[in-house]
């Protein structure tokens, strides 16, 4: 959760009384947010002001700012009325054109204008640490949105939204006076501690964003820099916003945070000069900012319910006003309460948010403790992680040591490794990190070896196993893929130990009351399992591997439900194992 850094003595101003570090624990406490330190005595004998760290609610976009906790705190006391945000002109007069190359690269934008608008060095500093603090949180680092203000009087309207290749664009970034090209300044900022990290974000496109005014000025290249030409001071009298970025409504919550937590400060507070945004990608137009409130309608049986209260529709209207929430009693149905949302709470998105916010407003100490009205209930592991807890037991009594390897493994050791070249099965990560992590694995094999490769200066022999899951594609369900559950076991040493894991197979099947079949049951209604050599699994040595079949119950056909075998040498020199080694593995889901 971000921590918010806020000058204590202008804190306690704006919310009109002094408290004592005890006193607004206490009130951070109640509204949900933490006060994390007091720097009052650290800054004593210096000329520092006090500040008060205090950590906001990740989805609090509103709170990241000294403005947006007074704002909220001062609501929840009742000590204002929420603003009342308005566009004038209402019609806008100055517009910003998305151009269809920027489809490319980041194609929304938005933008707003603030009039007459009155810094302080103070009221400067938290415009700012807001931006980074939408940045770090809520825009991803820049990849998901990025802003830039500018002073609007050293621009000329109409604005555009552009894609350029780099050795087009060319203009002074922010604080420098040499003019670079696209090229030069992600060679210049690459040395930079604060704005290298952005680099990659457009680096390897073959056109960058830019922003630029009718003399074709370039205001900015998000979301890299700003432009030394447009940047605001203390004396800015108009500022212009400009949010790009790859997610449509998180461009919209972002400059919609902007207007709402320094629009205080223009001549005519809270009111903000909209821009037309034309996009010509999809011939669409647009005013920004909406200022519109969203509409929900919440059960106020639902909220009592939840909360053991027996509240009436008016006090949960109440209630939910000290949370910047407008709520009335629904005038078609007494059940119902209807909640409009402004623009500072892009976080209500849903009956249990209104609820939640009425429980804070009311006050968790005061929620008196009710037993549970639902029967008692009581827990009992899932019928699949029964079945492997039996499997791991007995394994573990026959002396074999349990192992859990990661779910993700490398392609090369899936398949490859494995001698196997078929991963049409295989769930794949979009983006892994690293090679060894890039598919999810289709067998437990893999895990095993490379458990023993990590561990083959350990005494011989090694007997290890393992219980769980592996993960096939399956298009036809809902999320296109499935777990199953298998167990798996391995014995190394100097000779292969077939014996051995054919005899660990057998105890697990006499653990599950599975009788061995002979040649003459198999065809017949038989409970059972028995083994057929094959060479269908390459990763066994020629004439050394068999399928394990199994029926259920006597009415049912035999399923082949596993494999076991010697491995083949190539497989083990891929695995770097310098011994024999003998694997079984099985589908533990058919006992079920």
């Amino acid at each position: 959760m971000p921590t918010v850094a806020v000058d204590k003595q202008d804190l306690f101003d704006l919310l009109g009384k002094n408290y004592t570090t005890k006193e607004f624990d206490e009130l951070c406490f109640q509204f949900g947010i933490e006060l994390d330190e007091d720097t009052t005595e650290d800054v004593k004998g210096t000329s520092e002001r006090p500040q008060l760290k205090i950590e906001i609610g990740a989805n609090r976009y509103d709170m990241l700012c000294i403005e947006g906790i007074a704002q909220a705190l001062n609501q929840y006391l009742g000590r204002c009325e929420p603003p009342k945000y308005t566009l004038i002109p209402a019609k806008p007069e100055i517009s910003l054109t998305i151009k269809e190359s920027t489809t490319q690269i980041r194609p929304y934008a938005a933008s707003a204008i603030l009039r007459g608008v009155k810094f302080t060095q103070r009221s400067y500093d938290s415009f700012i640490a807001l931006q980074d603090k939408l940045h770090a949180n809520l825009c991803r680092q820049r990849t998901l949105v990025a802003m830039g203000t500018h002073d609007l009087d050293t621009l000329k309207a109409p604005f555009t939204y552009e894609a350029w290749k780099p050795e087009d664009i060319k203009f002074a970034p922010l604080n420098q006076t040499k003019v670079m090209d696209g090229h030069q300044m992600m060679e210049f900022y690459k040395s930079d501690k604060n704005l290298a990290k952005y680099l990659p974000i457009i680096e390897d496109s073959p056109v960058y964003p830019v922003i630029l005014d009718a003399n074709q000025t370039v205001c900015s290249m998000p979301p890299i820099i700003n432009s030394n030409h447009s940047k605001i001071t203390l004396d800015t009298k108009n500022v212009f916003l400009d949010i790009t970025g790859t997610d449509k409504t998180k461009v919209e919550i972002v400059v919609n945070q902007l207007i709402a937590m320094f629009s205080r400060y223009c001549e005519k507070p809270f009111t903000i000069e909209p821009v037309q945004i034309i996009s010509e990608h999809n011939n669409q137009t647009r005013v920004c900012p909406d200022l519109t409130e969203r509409s929900l309608q919440v059960e106020s049986e639902y909220i009592n319910s939840i909360l053991a209260l027996e509240l009436s529709n008016e006090k949960i209207c109440s209630l939910l006003s000290k949370m910047s929430l407008n709520a009335t009693p629904s005038t078609k149905d007494a059940k119902l309460v209807d909640v409009k949302i402004p623009i500072t709470r892009p976080d209500v998105l849903h009956a249990c948010d209104v609820m939640e916010d009425c429980a804070i407003a009311y006050g968790y100490d005061n929620l008196v403790k009710t037993y549970p009205k639902s029967a008692a209930t009581t827990a009992y592991p899932l019928p699949i992680n029964k079945v492997g807890d039996i499997l791991r037991t007995a394994s573990a009594q026959a002396g074999w040591l349990e192992v859990m390897p990661l779910t993700l493994c490398s392609h090369n050791e899936n398949f490859e490794f494995l001698l196997d070249n078929d991963d049409s099965e295989a769930v794949k990560l979009e983006n892994p990190k690293t090679v060894e992590y890039e598919v999810v694995r289709t067998s437990l094999v893999p895990g095993i070896l490379k458990t023993i490769k990590e561990n083959k200066n350990h005494a011989l022999p090694i007997k290890v196993f393992e219980s769980g899951d592996i993960v096939y594609k399956v298009p036809e369900l809902e999320r296109g893929a499935k777990n199953q559950r298998n167990w798996c076991a391995a014995y190394a040493g100097k000779k292969s130990g077939f014996e051995y894991v054919q005899g660990l197979l057998t105890k697990i099947m006499q653990t599950m009351r599975v009788p061995w079949l002979e040649k003459d049951q198999q065809n017949t209604e038989t409970r059972g399992f028995w083994t057929e050599g094959t060479d269908e699994k390459k990763m066994f040595f020629p004439g050394r591997g068999a399928a394990i079949y199994f029926r259920a119950r006597p009415e049912d056909k035999a399923v082949k439900i596993g494999h076991l075998g010697v491995l083949h040498p190539e497989v083990l020199a891929n695995f770097e194992i310098p011994f024999a080694l003998s694997v079984v593995e099985l589908n533990a889901e058919v006992f079920l």
